[in-house]
């Protein structure tokens, strides 16, 4: 009787989905994120662009990547541009949406530790595609709070209701 060869096991899919968008000069380090949150098993939402000859512009492409995380199609966010200041600003323009820019795996982890960012911003001209993946890691395995000294808890907590009521206010 033939012996039964085990089958390869399946990555397991992760149970987040990520919504992705770049203008012309992001595309490169978007498509590089891109492939490694798949090879993680991370479900993806690309709204593009895939080359610079695919032109689309920095503040629309933010646009329509933050509405897919405010209205809940996507949990988070990345956008991509040149310098990562344009996409997020405009990403910061919605209601609910957190985006903080990114040069580091450090500022990544400190964005969801701290601020609780559900989006991040990175530009292709000051980060390397290797510290993007690393970082978008750091970002993702992080949890709100995690590690700050317990006397900060309470403040670091407090300042996000604080900065929710600001955005209450002011966002018509």
């Amino acid at each position: 009787m033939p012996k039964k060869v085990a089958a390869a096991p399946k990555k397991k899919e992760k149970t987040l989905t990520i919504a992705l968008g770049a203008d012309p000069l992001g595309a490169v380090l978007k498509n590089a994120v891109k492939k490694h949150l798949e090879s993680e098993g991370y479900k993806v939402i690309d709204y593009g662009t895939d080359c610079a000859e695919n032109f689309v512009t920095y503040f629309g492409i933010s646009a329509k990547t933050a509405k897919a995380v405010q209205k809940g199609i996507a949990d988070k966010g990345i956008v991509f541009c040149g310098t990562g200041m344009g996409v997020g600003i405009t990403a910061n323009k919605f209601k609910g949406i957190y985006c903080g820019l990114v040069e580091s795996e450090f500022t990544a982890g400190e964005c969801k530790v701290i601020n609780n960012c559900n989006m991040l911003a990175m530009g292709s001209r000051g980060i390397s595609e290797a510290r993007a993946c690393m970082a978008v890691d750091n970002w993702l395995n992080k949890k709100f709070n995690e590690g700050i000294p317990e006397q900060f808890v309470k403040i670091v907590a407090d300042a996000l209701v604080e900065i929710a009521k600001i955005e209450d206010k002011n966002f018509k």
